[in-house]
C-alpha cells in the first residue's frame, strides 16, 4: 500500500465543460487552486454563491469565478456561469483535493482473517483489522486502525478514515465515507429491569447503510435489538451524532452535529436536522421536515415543515422572571376558559 500526492493544474475551458457552465473569457488560461474572492491570488478559480459576498468580486485577484447570470457583469476575470454556483464549487473542491490518493494494496502491519474476500483494488492500511468472513469491494480505502468486524459487507469506493469501527454484521453501501472515530454497530442501550437491577439484552440486529452515505467523526449508529438500523440512501450525518438501536432514516436527509435520535423512531427522506435537536423514541417523522437548531421533539410529527421549540437567550434576570411565568400558564388559561365563559354567558 502507498500514498502519493497529485499537484494539479486544469484548463479553464476544461473545468466548464466539466461543471457545465458558460465560459465568458480565455479557456487556455491554467487554474492550479480554489479560494475565496478575497484571498484569492492569480491562477486560482473562486465562486459567488452567497450575495453578502459580491462586495469582493470587483476586486478579487482570481483568474475565474464560479457565478451566476445576475453577477457576470460585475465581475472582471474571467467568468464560469451556472444557475448554482455553490454546487459548482461543491463538484470542483474535489479536483484540488490535497488528501493523499490511496494505492491499491494492504499494509504489511494489517491482519486480515483468511475467511476475508478483500478486492485487489482496495486499500487496507496500517495495523488495520479485516476480521472473518468480511467482504471489502472494489477501490475501497480502510484507513490506518481500522477494525472491520466479522461478515461486515463494504460496497465498492467507500472510504473509511482511521481509526473507524464496524462491529459485526455491517452492511455498508456504495460511496459511503465514514470519518475517524465514527463506530457503526455499537450495541444498542438495551437493559430489561428486575427489582431495580439492569440485565442487558443482547441486540440481535444489523446496520445497513445505502449508498452514498456519509458519517461524520465520533458519531456513533447503535445495530438494531431485533430488527435492523437502517440509513437510507444519501444520508448526510455531521460529527457527534447519536442514532439509536432500530431507528430508520430515510433517503437525502441530513443532520447537523449532536443530534440525538432515541431508539425504534422513523425518519422520512429529505429532512433536515439542526445542530443538538433531538428526537424521543418510537415517533414516527415525516419526509421533508426542519428541525431548527435545539428542537426537541416528543410526538409524532405527521406533515412536512419546519418545527422549532425551545427559547433564545436572554439576560439572566430577564430568562428566570420568564421561567417564573411558564410554570404560571396553566393556572392562567383556566382562569382565561372561566372568563370566557362568564362573557359568553
Amino acid at each position: 500500500m502507498e500514498l502519493k500526492m497529485t499537484k494539479r493544474s486544469y484548463r479553464l475551458g476544461d473545468i466548464a465543460s466539466e461543471l457545465g457552465a458558460e465560459l465568458k473569457g480565455n479557456p487556455d488560461t491554467e487554474i492550479n487552486g480554489l479560494a475565496t474572492l478575497q484571498a484569492a491570488s492569480p491562477g486560482q478559480i473562486a465562486f459567488l454563491a452567497n450575495p453578502s459576498y459580491g462586495r469582493y468580486l470587483a476586486e478579487t485577484s482570481a483568474s475565474a469565478v464560479i457565478l451566476s447570470q445576475s453577477t457576470a457583469d460585475q465581475c472582471p476575470t474571467n467568468v464560469l456561469l451556472l444557475d448554482n454556483p455553490y454546487l459548482g464549487y461543491a463538484r470542483l473542491s474535489h479536483w484540488f483535493d490535497p488528501a493523499p490518493v490511496a494505492e491499491p494494496g494492504i499494509h504489511p502491519s494489517a491482519v486480515v482473517a483468511s475467511s476475508a474476500r478483500v478486492s485487489d483494488t482496495a486499500c487496507i492500511g496500517p495495523q488495520a483489522v479485516v476480521e472473518a468472513e468480511a467482504v471489502v469491494g472494489d477501490n475501497v480505502v480502510v484507513g490506518a486502525g481500522c477494525i472491520i468486524g466479522a461478515r461486515c459487507q463494504i460496497g465498492e469506493q467507500t472510504i473509511l478514515r482511521p481509526r473507524v469501527t464496524l462491529a459485526h454484521d455491517i452492511v455498508m453501501g456504495k460511496r459511503c465515507h465514514i470519518l475517524s472515530g465514527a463506530v457503526i454497530g455499537s450495541d444498542g442501550f438495551g437493559f430489561a429491569n428486575e427489582k431495580g437491577a439492569w440485565h442487558r439484552i443482547a441486540q440481535l440486529g444489523r446496520v445497513i447503510l445505502g449508498d452514498d452515505v456519509e458519517v461524520g467523526a465520533n458519531t456513533t449508529i447503535d445495530r438494531g435489538a431485533l430488527d435492523d438500523t437502517v440509513i437510507g440512501d444519501g444520508v448526510k450525518l455531521d460529527n457527534l451524532i447519536q442514532i439509536a438501536h432500530n431507528v430508520s432514516i430515510g433517503d437525502h436527509s441530513a443532520m447537523a452535529a449532536m443530534v440525538g435520535i432515541a431508539g425504534s423512531t422513523r425518519i422520512g427522506s429529505h429532512c433536515v436536522f439542526g445542530g443538538q435537536s433531538g428526537v424521543a423514541g418510537h415517533l414516527t417523522i415525516a419526509d421533508q421536515v426542519h428541525l431548527t437548531g435545539m428542537t426537541l421533539v416528543s410526538g409524532d410529527i405527521r406533515e412536512s415543515g419546519v418545527y422549532s421549540s425551545g427559547t433564545s437567550a436572554d439576560s439572566n434576570r430577564q430568562w428566570r422572571k420568564n421561567a417564573v411565568r411558564f410554570r404560571q400558564l396553566d393556572a392562567l388559561a383556566r382562569r382565561l376558559k372561566e372568563l370566557e365563559k362568564k362573557m359568553e354567558g
